[in-house]
Order: C-alpha cells, then sequence, then structure tokens
C-alpha cells in the first residue's frame, strides 16, 4: 500500500492526490477520520476510511447513520450504473435524432429517462424509476430542439442568444427531472432547488472557457458541485468527486477515441459509467462536518 495515491471528500469536493507518507500525516492530524470517504487506485468505489483494511489502525467500522424513511442500514457510496452497449448507443442516437428533428424530442427525452433511471443503482435505494410523462413539459423539449439549430445559423449573435436560452430551458428540465425521480414505486419527493439566474450564470462561465481551451473542465467540475449542493428533499447528500483534470484527460481520450469510429459504444459506455461513480452520497451531517 506504500506506492498509492490518494484522495478523500472534503467540504462537498474531492481532495488530493496524496502520496501515502502525506496521507497517513493526514489521518493523524485528525484531518481524515473513519467516517471520511476515500479512494485510492484500485479500489472498487469509495469508501469511509474505517473500512479500509489496515488505512486506520483500530478502527472500527464507524456506526450505521439514519438516512431516509423506512430505510435502514449504511448510508453513502458512490453511484452506479449497467450500461448494455447497444442499447445505449441506441437511446443516444435516438435522443439525437428527436432533437435534431425537434418535434420528437418529447418522446425521445422521456422515452431516454425512463430507460436510464431503472439501469442506476443508488445505495439504499433500490428500483429506482422515473415518472415524468411526454407531456409533461413537451414544450421545454421542443424549444430546446429549436435553441439548438441558432448555432447553424452565420454569426456569433445567434450563438450568443442561445447560450442564456438553452440554459433557462436547461434549469426547467433539470427541475422536472429530479423532481420525478422515484424508488420502488414511490416518489422520493427530491427539488432541485438551484437559482435560474445561478444556472444561467454557470453556463455562460462555462461557455466563456472553452476559450482557455482546458479550463472548462474545471468551470463543469464546480457547476456539476454546484447542482449537487443545491438537490433537496433527502438526508443525505450528494456530492460530485472528480476534478477538472480527471474530467479533461477523460474527455480527451473519449474525443480521440471517437474519431476511430468503431470503439464509439464502448467509449460511451466508459465516459458514461465513470462520470456516473463520481457521485457519491454522503449523510447530510457527514459531509458537513468531512
Amino acid at each position: 500500500m506504500s506506492n498509492r495515491i490518494w484522495f478523500h471528500a472534503s467540504g462537498g469536493q474531492q481532495k488530493g492526490p496524496f502520496p501515502e507518507a502525506q496521507f497517513r500525516d493526514l489521518i493523524a492530524q485528525g484531518t481524515v477520520r473513519a467516517d471520511t470517504l476515500v479512494w485510492a487506485e484500485g479500489m472498487a468505489g469509495w469508501q469511509k476510511a474505517g473500512e479500509v483494511p489496515g488505512l486506520i489502525p483500530g478502527a472500527a467500522a464507524p456506526p450505521s447513520l439514519p438516512i431516509d424513511g423506512h430505510l435502514g442500514g449504511t448510508s453513502g457510496g458512490p453511484l452506479s450504473v449497467d450500461l448494455p452497449v447497444w442499447s445505449f448507443l441506441g437511446w443516444c442516437i435516438l435522443v439525437t435524432i428527436g432533437s435534431l428533428l425537434v418535434i420528437p424530442s418529447p418522446w425521445t427525452g422521456t422515452g431516454y429517462y425512463r430507460w436510464l433511471f431503472p439501469r442506476m443503482h443508488v445505495p439504499q435505494r433500490p428500483n429506482l424509476g422515473f415518472t415524468g410523462q411526454v407531456g409533461d413539459i413537451w414544450y421545454v423539449f421542443v424549444a430546446m430542439g429549436l435553441a439548438g439549430h441558432l448555432g447553424l445559423i452565420d454569426g456569433i449573435l445567434p450563438i450568443l442568444v442561445g447560450i442564456p436560452i438553452q440554459a433557462v430551458l436547461s434549469w426547467v428540465l433539470a427541475r422536472w427531472v429530479v423532481a420525478n425521480i422515484s424508488s420502488n414505486g414511490q416518489p422520493m419527493s427530491m427539488n432541485f432547488t438551484g437559482s435560474v439566474w445561478g444556472f444561467v450564470g454557470w453556463q455562460i462561465l462555462t461557455f466563456l472557457s472553452m476559450f482557455t481551451i482546458i479550463g472548462w473542465a474545471w468551470a463543469m467540475a464546480a457547476w456539476t458541485r454546484w447542482i449537487c449542493r443545491h438537490v433537496s428533499g433527502t438526508r443525505r447528500e450528494m456530492i460530485f468527486t472528480a476534478t477538472g483534470l480527471q474530467l479533461l484527460w477523460r474527455t480527451i481520450v473519449f474525443g480521440l477515441g471517437c474519431l476511430f469510429i468503431i470503439p464509439i459504444p464502448w467509449l460511451l459506455r466508459w465516459y458514461f459509467t465513470w462520470a456516473t461513480a463520481q457521485f457519491v452520497l454522503v449523510e447530510r451531517s457527514t459531509a458537513a462536518s468531512v
């Protein structure tokens, strides 16, 4: 274990990388405790430090933390998703075609969420589902499809106009998706409470960061953490643990690999599966204290 590089979650963000010796110092100083989420290369997912054999000498596994409603047991851990390669590729193509043709987009978009959520695995939240209906916000899907065509018009003005429009529409979509997630057929009563102005601001910042070539990755990671902080309605908090650097190099690998066409289905699954695992659930009081 002496050559491992470690990361830990603190204040809703990923900290690291830390060489083994430095990470041991953080443990000795009390910065990393038994209930702190940690990860190192070779681990299947994020774990509490006290549950990693040999990491904190003499530490017992931390007690179970209460979680939402009737469920018991431990609270926390990374999300995961099972994606059949060809089904996932097919849905990506359908969603893209639906957006380009505009009119089918409410059906393809809603169908995609209904297909995706049952394949996602959330600790202590079995049988996820999506209860949104095609007619709920059909006009948002249509407007997003139309706004996407603004980029095809010559000139910078259509692009500048399209960015805030797309941001507002994406904000409405995010609120709808979060509010319609269910578990075991029951609504999870979650809400996205981020303001529309905050959402627009992050979208504009991310667009401007594109001009730095690589800065968009850090802006996107920060924006995702902001979104996670504004998902309410449960005792557990979702944090996004990926760094800008991790997002950058994986996106570069994904983009370069897609140039060869054939690997696209497997690259899509690899990228989406990795991104999903970067969302980690922690009990809210624990998240505030680490």
